[in-house]
C-alpha cells in the first residue's frame, strides 16, 4: 500500500466537506476518483498534499508509514508526493525552464530520475517553448508544464486534480498517451477526474465519491463500463 486514508473528516471553517473518508492507493497503481462537483474530491487532494485550508478535523492519512495530517505542504512534497493542481497554477512570470527547475528534487527511490532533458523528451512541445513565460503558453501547454513540474520533484505518488479541465480533445489525447507511458513505472497515481473517458483509459481501479466524501462505488474500469446503474446514479451519465 502506498497511501492510506482512514476516517478522514475535513472542513472549511464550520462547513463540513468530507466525513469519514476511507481510501487506499496501492503501489504502482492508478486509482481514479470520480464524482459530481462538490463531493469533496479537491478537498481530499488538498488534505493529502498538506495544503491549508481545509482543516483536518479527524482521521489519518499515511504515506510510506508516515502520518501526513500534521505536516506542512513542503514536508509532504519532500516525502515523494507530487501535485498537479486543478487549474494548473504554473508560475506565469517564470519561463518554462525556470518552472521546471524551481521544483527539481532528487528521487526518493531507485527509479529513473526525472530531469529537465527527460521532461523535454516526454513533452517535446515544452522544449520548443523552453524560454517562453508560462503565462504566454496555451492551456494545453500549461497543463503539460504543470505535469512536468510535478514530475521534476521525482515523486513516488502523483496527485492529479482534474488534468482534463479546459483542454481540447486532441491535446487531452496527447496527454493521456504520455501518462499511459509512465503508468506503473515506479509511480503511483491518484487521479481525480470528471472526464469518464480519461479515467477509464488510465485507471487500474476506480472509486466514485458521493456526498461528504463517502466512497459509494469501487471496481475496475471494465466493471464500471458495464454498470449502467452506477454511472447513472453517481455520475449522471
Amino acid at each position: 500500500m502506498m497511501l492510506s486514508i482512514e476516517g478522514l473528516s475535513c472542513s472549511y471553517g464550520t462547513a463540513a466537506i468530507i466525513e469519514d473518508l476511507h481510501l487506499e492507493v496501492n503501489a504502482g497503481e492508478v486509482l481514479s476518483v470520480l464524482g459530481r462537483n462538490g463531493m469533496g474530491k479537491t478537498t481530499m487532494v488538498s488534505a493529502i498534499a498538506g495544503i491549508r485550508p481545509p482543516e483536518v478535523r479527524r482521521g489519518s492519512i499515511t504515506f510510506a508509514d508516515r502520518e501526513l495530517t500534521t505536516m506542512a505542504s513542503f514536508e509532504v512534497a519532500r516525502l515523494g508526493i507530487g501535485l498537479v493542481p486543478q487549474g494548473r497554477h504554473v508560475f506565469g512570470s517564470l519561463t518554462v525552464v525556470e518552472n521546471l527547475n524551481v521544483t527539481a528534487r532528487p528521487p526518493t527511490s531507485g527509479a529513473e530520475p526525472w530531469t529537465l532533458e527527460r521532461v523535454f523528451d516526454f513533452f517535446p512541445r515544452l522544449a520548443e517553448r523552453s524560454t517562453s513565460f508560462a503565462r504566454n503558453l496555451s492551456g494545453g501547454e500549461q497543463q503539460m508544464l504543470a505535469i512536468g513540474r510535478a514530475l521534476m520533484t521525482n515523486p513516488s505518488l502523483l496527485l492529479m486534480d482534474e488534468p482534463s479541465e479546459g483542454l481540447a480533445p486532441i491535446v487531452l489525447g496527447a496527454i493521456r498517451d504520455r501518462l499511459l507511458e509512465i503508468k506503473g513505472r515506479d509511480l503511483s497515481i491518484l487521479l481525480v477526474e470528471q472526464n469518464l473517458g480519461l479515467a477509464l483509459s488510465l485507471a487500474d481501479r476506480i472509486a466514485i465519491m458521493g456526498a461528504h466524501g463517502q466512497i459509494v462505488w469501487t471496481g475496475t474500469p471494465d466493471e464500471l463500463r458495464r454498470d449502467e446503474e452506477a454511472k447513472k446514479n453517481h455520475l449522471g451519465v
